[in-house]
Parts: C-alpha cells; sequence; structure tokens
C-alpha cells in the first residue's frame, strides 16, 4: 500500500493513504542504511499483526533539515512590512534558502491595510523584478487568501517568515477544519499534542501545507561559495560571462555580474547582501 507520511512522533509515523490514515513503524534496516523516514516521504508500507510497517521510502525531491521535511515543492515567504518591521536581510536569507533547495518562491506582504512608505514600495519593486510572485494580503479580513489557496494546487507548500506577520492568520483561514481536526486527533492518539516540535502535512483539497508554528527560517548551512551565486536568479544571465572562470564575483576583474549591477541590471542592495553572505561563508570555513 502506497501513502505519505503526514506525521511522525515518538517513533511512530502516522500515513496518508487509500484507506485513511495509518500509524506505521519503521524497519530496522534503514537505521542501518542511514535513512530515516520524514514528513512528506511517499512510501510502501504493509500491516503486520494490525501495525503498519514501512517497508520502502521513495527517493526524495527535496529534503529539508529545519523543518525536517521531505519533497516540499512550494514556500509562501510571509512578511509584513509594519508590525513588526520588516527585517530585508532574513528576507533574503529566507529567499536564497528557497532557492537552494530547488522550492517555487511566492512571496506574500501582509496587512497591506496598513500605511506603506517608499521604502516597502521600493522592496515591492525589487521582488517583483527577480522575478518571484508576489502576492497583497489583509489576512485578517480574508483578503488575498482565494489566490493562496489557488497556489497550493498540487504542491507541498511550506509557509515561512518572521513572528507577528500573520502567518497563523492565512494558515487558520486555509484550513481551520483541518487544524481542529489534526488537534483531536493527536489528543487521541495519546502521543503528545501538536506542538512547534513535529512539522506535519495539512491536507486539503488543493493540496498539502507544511505546519510548523513559529517557523522563520531555512538552513543555509549547506550552501557552499561556488553554489551561492545560483540562489540569485538575477545572476543567472550574467554567470558564465566573467573574464574568469570559477569568478564568485567579488574581486575578480572583467565581472560579468559586477558590470550588470554597475548598469542597474542587477539591484545593488542585492548584490551587496551576496557579497555579505559570501564573506559569511568565508568565514565559516577558516573557522572550521
Amino acid at each position: 500500500m502506497r501513502g505519505i507520511i503526514v506525521k511522525g512522533i515518538g517513533g511512530f509515523y502516522y500515513i496518508k493513504t487509500e484507506d485513511g490514515v495509518i500509524e506505521c513503524k519503521a524497519r530496522g534496516r534503514f537505521r542501518y542504511d542511514g535513512l530515516s523516514p520524514m514528513v512528506g516521504d511517499n512510501v510502501n508500507i504493509t500491516m503486520e499483526r494490525n501495525q503498519g510497517v514501512i517497508d520502502e521510502i521513495y527517493p526524495r525531491r527535496s529534503r529539508l533539515k529545519r523543518p525536517a521535511v521531505a519533497n516540499v515543492t512550494q514556500a509562501l515567504v510571509v512578511f509584513a512590512f509594519n508590525h513588526p518591521e520588516i527585517n530585508e536581510d532574513l528576507l533574503n536569507r529566507i529567499l536564497i534558502s528557497c532557492e537552494y533547495n530547488n522550492l517555487n518562491i511566492i512571496v506574500c506582504f501582509n496587512k497591506m491595510d496598513l500605511p506603506k512608505e517608499k521604502k516597502e514600495t521600493e522592496i515591492i519593486d525589487m521582488i517583483s523584478n527577480i522575478g518571484y510572485e508576489v502576492l497583497q494580503l489583509k489576512a485578517k479580513e480574508g483578503y488575498g487568501i482565494d489566490s493562496i489557496k489557488e497556489k497550493l494546487k498540487g504542491n507541498v507548500t511550506v509557509l515561512c517568515g518572521p513572528s507577528g506577520v500573520g502567518k497563523s492568520t492565512i494558515l487558520n483561514s486555509i484550513c481551520r477544519k483541518k487544524l481542529m481536526e489534526t488537534g483531536k486527533i493527536s489528543e487521541k492518539l495519546n502521543r503528545g499534542k501538536h506542538t512547534t516540535r513535529h512539522s506535519q502535512l495539512i491536507e486539503l483539497e488543493e493540496g498539502f501545507v507544511v505546519d510548523t508554528p513559529g517557523f522563520s527560517s531555512l538552513d543555509t548551512s549547506d550552501i557552499t561559495a561556488e553554489k551561492l551565486q545560483y540562489c540569485f536568479p538575477e545572476f543567472e544571465e550574467a554567470i558564465g560571462k566573467c573574464k574568469f572562470t570559477g569568478c564568485i564575483h567579488y574581486k575578480e576583474p572583467k565581472c560579468a555580474v559586477k558590470a550588470s549591477v554597475e548598469n542597474g541590471t542587477i539591484n545593488k542592495k542585492r548584490y551587496d547582501f551576496y557579497i555579505k553572505i559570501l564573506k559569511e561563508i568565508s568565514c565559516k570555513k577558516k573557522y572550521w
């Protein structure tokens, strides 16, 4: 029987199948193979003495370390301009993390009923010019929620962004009934109520949403100096046109990326952020 892991707690995995959600344990051989089942994994299971057992884990399309979930296809990156004030550094860090993990990215700016300044308009323009889709929301009033639901179709979607921007409001608006059902299941199973420590998938008619309350960032520890440039979509046209092979677009002469910054094709603030992360990676290498 084939299914998808929607929740995992204390060595038990809950698999969504055509016959409903089945509680399973994993075969011991996975441990010896250095492979552990993750929420989001597509698996094969068999039934033994009224207990489901995971026999096979299908190859993963993607694997996030934090939150620990497999086969995510899309990220809704949620920020607000006021209450809290927007953190551009965190926004850019989340964007490069999503790029590194090969996720489709939709940037949602919530609380758009609050006054905007010139700075906010510039940020929206910058994100749009990179090529990301931008949605403007008033989640408390329900404005823009239908647009999000449309984007969820056929995807496993993770919501990320800082605390206070309205991620919980968006999640509740999308799947309030499902969240209530999930809470009841957790209590009935008596294996620990839903907490921020466990990722789980919430199934909707449109697709799956990764429920990770309080989730604000994605892990970036695997990004190397050589790979970083590919996390900036606006660099794509210039990469490969530099004078030197292996150019990382910092101190090298006749660099096509730097030329694009000078002529305005690449936003200078984004390039400056790229250099900041490049230096962080370099310092980390020296430290280790």
